[in-house]
């Protein structure tokens, strides 16, 4: 399940979520009847830079769901699922403020497609794009329709894309189950 958060911020402390996108990617392919986008009322208030990069206004979200029933959507699309993300760490930091407080867990249940790409690049001898290195940047090297960034449906579209131009790539390199992906993600974390 590809996943996108938008947020307030990127403290997990103080930060809350905004917006969440998820799209199912299942045997291969990305399933765009099931995706889901729901704006989240934060707990906090948006700060002005979050404003002009998603174009979320405290008007918009205020009658937006609320933090439980994100949640539960969440958990509902999630549960016994691999989370793809790009660059992870933002995601696994917010799913730990979501349920339990312990980002690693969802860390271990991630595969970050931007640490993907990274590793496909080492292995490949190829360079996807300038640095640094965006989501938009490496879905137009990739040939993967370019969305609205920053809108956190169109950001999980893309990852879910990414990520199947990006596993396909991999294979002949060995990396041909999810576990390897995994492997890979995590591997690229210790190169870059």
């Amino acid at each position: 399940m590809a996943l996108d958060f938008e947020t307030t911020g990127l403290d997990r402390r103080r930060d809350a979520v905004v917006s969440l996108g998820l799209v199912p990617v299942r045997e291969g392919r990305v399933h765009l009847a099931d995706v889901r986008y729901t704006m989240v009322r934060p707990s906090v208030p948006p700060s002005p830079q979050s404003i002009v990069i998603h174009h979320l206004r405290p008007v918009d979200l205020q009658r937006a769901p609320g933090v439980e029933q994100a949640r539960h959507m969440l958990r509902m699309a999630l549960e016994d699922r691999f989370v793809l993300t790009w660059a992870g760490e933002i995601e696994a930091a917010f799913l730990g403020n979501l349920f339990d407080g312990r980002p690693r867990r969802w860390v271990r249940r991630s595969i970050d497609v931007l640490r993907l790409t990274l590793a496909y690049e080492r292995l490949s001898g190829s360079r996807v794009g300038r640095r640094p290195l965006s989501l938009s940047v490496a879905a137009r090297s990739f040939g993967v329709p370019v969305e609205e960034a920053h809108h956190a449906l169109d950001d999980a579209i893309m990852t879910a894309e990414v990520f199947l131009v990006v596993a396909t790539r991999l294979a002949p390199f060995g990396f041909e189950s999810v576990g390897s992906l995994l492997k890979a993600s995590r591997l690229s974390s210790r190169i870059a």
